[in-house]
């Protein structure tokens, strides 16, 4: 107990000198280059998203997230000196893990004292490395919420955790960024309604337990019916899939959900968790997208939400395959449809 005092006293002491307002992990970041300046998409990274070592075989494709970012420079989505690249500034408060999270289980992430059946339940191999990962893709999603308010479109290289529940992990997820990112921004003020669009293959049931009883926000979920969890959980709309389901009858069904409850709700900000294992490709996948239908699935959201105005910010998701290279270029679809809309759009 000692121990989870000391971490939890650490936390605090580092968040309360790198975060004292909303903006502060937008200015450690951007001290020389604000924004989209240059009509450049910001795109946020962190080297600790891809720092664990998975042993070998191993079906989390930790790597994939630093050959993201890699891809992305070469296509020169990622500006020349990484002037458009932004790194989070500090790890998460207790408090604002704790606004999606029971305190005890985020004490004892901090200090990596989960049991084995706990660990168990996660699916990752537990080392410092991963619970410095953990706390940066949180980080690294609420600065990707911080700069979407502020010029209306941001990527993160990782990010959508969302099968974390409040007092557990589950799936490979361990704090559900979403969830935390999502509370925070109505917290500070900026807005009092934010969708969470979910197109990742699987149900995000843990960002559903979590938020049930927020009124604050909607969480939209548009996934596989027979793919994992086997217990779904209640999203505010939860659009099921049949396998099998291919380009056309994909964004028929998704479009049109989606556009309903975006006017019946009228968000301020969207989080889109842009999951890639919904193409036939992926080995955790049960539909049957085409790389193509992933560019067309991308250009639908962002174009309807930007059209409205509203500011999104966007997240990888899930994304299966033991080809790091074809799955990175699957997610970096991502980003690269953001580039297009960041100008489209005039932001």
């Amino acid at each position: 107990d000692v121990t989870m005092t000391r971490v939890a006293r650490r936390l605090r002491r580092a968040s309360a000198t790198l975060a004292r307002a909303m903006t502060s992990m937008v200015h450690h970041s951007a001290t020389r280059h604000a924004p989209g300046a240059n009509g450049a998409v910001p795109v946020v990274h962190h080297a600790s998203y891809s720092k664990p070592v998975m042993p070998r075989g191993h079906r989390f494709p930790m790597t994939v997230f630093q050959r993201v970012h890699d891809i992305l420079r070469e296509e020169g989505v990622i500006a020349r000196g990484q002037t458009n690249c932004f790194v989070p500034g500090r790890a998460p408060s207790v408090d604002e893990l704790c606004r999606a999270h029971d305190e005890d289980y985020v004490r004892d992430v901090c200090a990596s004292a989960l049991d084995a059946k706990r660990e168990r339940e996660i699916g990752l191999p537990w080392s410092d490395a991963l619970v410095e990962r953990t706390l940066m893709e949180v980080s690294g999603t609420m600065l990707t919420v911080d700069l979407a308010m502020k010029v209306g479109l941001c990527v993160n290289t990782a990010g959508g955790t969302h099968h974390a529940h409040r007092d557990r992990g589950s799936g490979f997820c361990i704090v559900n960024d979403l969830a935390v990112s999502a509370l925070r921004a109505i917290d500070s003020g900026a807005v009092s309604r934010v969708m969470i669009i979910d197109l990742d293959v699987h149900q995000g049931d843990g960002t559903a337990a979590i938020l049930a009883n927020e009124p604050g926000v909607f969480t939209f979920s548009a996934h596989a019916k027979s793919n994992f969890p086997a217990r779904k959980q209640q999203s505010t709309r939860d659009v099921e899939l049949p396998r099998g389901m291919t380009d056309d009858a994909y964004m028929a069904v998704v479009a049109a959900a989606m556009r309903e409850s975006l006017e019946d709700f009228r968000p301020e900000l969207v989080i889109y968790d842009a999951g890639v294992d919904v193409t036939s490709n992926d080995t955790l996948g049960h539909l049957d997208l085409t790389v193509e239908g992933l560019y067309r699935r991308e250009r639908m959201v962002m174009d309807t939400v930007l059209g409205a105005g509203i500011p999104l910010a966007g997240v990888v998701g899930g994304g299966y395959s033991p080809d790091i290279d074809e799955l990175a270029s699957r997610h970096a679809v991502l980003h690269r449809v953001a580039r297009e809309m960041f100008v489209d759009h005039g932001l």
